[in-house]
């Protein structure tokens, strides 16, 4: 990629911008917000990095939104984080009005771009994004799903003292509490996490994954997570900016997928150049299908508040 902006200069912004320069996804990564300042500051704490882990990235901040323009990918991490104790679904009305302004500006400047939305509720505002947009699907999409997976991999590697590395996850529905983790498509090097797992403990570790957000922010108290989410950001703009097609749990537009329509939900895609390039629709059992149904009855009730 040419450019990317990234719409919020927080932790998560800020720590995304990081990774992404490091890795050299893009030749510009551009941040943007409203604060006064802000971003130029992150931006040129990120630059100086640069001779440490050696990248030609350039990295800029801006207030002006007249920034993002010409930009491949615009990832969105603006808007208010919840405290303790709130749901992702609390901060929906502000959150409402910020992902709107940053769709009108994407529109005049960066028309042409693909959206990775990232502020919560981020199955809904991906779903307001690509409605008041009018783009394709496969050009809006959100992330939850890889870091949900990331974290009951983690869960499960923590549990059984195997590498990280072969094992793999796969969660599916809204980014909540009614998350649909499937232990039935976990395996540790290919073998189901059941031969290694009890099934009282599977269920332990799919209850802390739908929590796993909040866990954070529980002990953190001043910080919702975002070393973990900008890992998830970047593994996902890896696969698109390098067209690896890789199949990753992504919040997509459904059109009858799951026997659903009108929704952002998070399921299996193809990441690629184009973004989402193929929505997997995978064959649930009755019983992941009543878990599914119901996140996305959860997620039904936030659209209906636009």
């Amino acid at each position: 990629m040419n450019k990317i902006t990234i719409v919020g200069a927080g932790r998560v912004g800020e720590t995304t911008a990081q990774m992404l320069a490091e890795a050299e996804l893009c030749r510009e990564v551009m941040l943007v917000d409203i604060r006064e300042d802000a971003p130029q500051g992150v931006a040129l704490d990120v630059l100086q990095t640069s001779s440490f882990f050696r990248f030609d990235t350039r990295v800029s901040g801006s207030n002006d939104p007249a920034a993002m323009a010409g930009s491949d990918l615009i990832v969105v991490t603006a808007g208010v984080p919840r405290k303790p104790g709130m749901s992702r679904s609390d901060v929906l009305e502000v959150n409402l009005g910020v992902i709107d302004g940053i769709v009108d500006n994407a529109l005049q400047y960066a028309p042409q771009a693909m959206m990775l939305v990232v502020s919560n509720p981020v199955d809904v505002l991906t779903f307001r994004a690509w409605q008041r947009s009018g783009w394709a699907r496969g050009r809006v999409f959100g992330q939850a799903g890889v870091l949900d997976a990331s974290r009951m991999a983690s869960f499960i590697e923590m549990e059984t003292g195997f590498s990280s590395r072969d094992v793999t996850t796969i969660v599916l529905g809204g980014h909540g509490d009614s998350m649909v983790p499937l232990p039935r498509f976990c395996t540790i090097n290919g073998i189901p996490i059941e031969h290694f797992i009890s099934r009282e403990k599977i269920d332990a570790i799919i209850k802390r994954t739908r929590n796993g957000g909040a866990e954070i922010l529980s002990l953190r108290k001043n910080s919702s997570a975002y070393d973990a989410p900008a890992a998830a950001i970047t593994s996902m703009i890896d696969a698109i900016a390098n067209n690896r097609r890789r199949i990753m749990p992504t919040v997509a537009i459904l059109q009858g997928e799951y026997g659903a329509e009108k929704i952002a939900m998070g399921v299996p895609c193809v990441l690629s150049e184009v973004g989402v390039e193929l929505v997997v629709d995978l064959g649930l059992t009755a019983e992941e299908m009543a878990l599914f149904e119901a996140s996305a009855a959860a997620v039904r009730a936030d659209i209906a508040r636009l």
